[in-house]
């Protein structure tokens, strides 16, 4: 099936989960709510099974400068990053 073509499905879900949608979004809007909170789901699954995959991809071998924490690396590029700033505005 392609494009947003729909289908109507039957979902057995229980009612004390049904009430509380019905609550926030009304009866009229528990559809839209469910498809919402399942893409949302999906593509959380999604970044779990990439994070997962990606998982050892950086180094210390290959990335030295990580080796203490990513913290310090951000704060050493952000004082290398001031001390070029202050050499400048002060040159002027």
């Amino acid at each position: 099936m392609k494009g947003n073509a729909k289908l109507r499905t039957h979902v057995v879900m229980p009612s004390e989960l049904i009430d509380q949608i019905d609550r926030l979004v009304g009866k009229r809007k528990r559809s839209e709510f469910l498809v919402e909170a399942a893409k949302l789901e999906l593509m959380r699954q999604d970044q779990r099974a990439a994070l997962r995959e990606a998982a050892g991809a950086w180094n210390d071998e290959d990335h030295p400068e990580l080796r203490d924490g990513v913290e310090q690396w951000v704060r050493k590029l952000r004082d290398e990053a001031e001390d070029r700033f202050r050499r400048v505005t002060d040159s002027e």
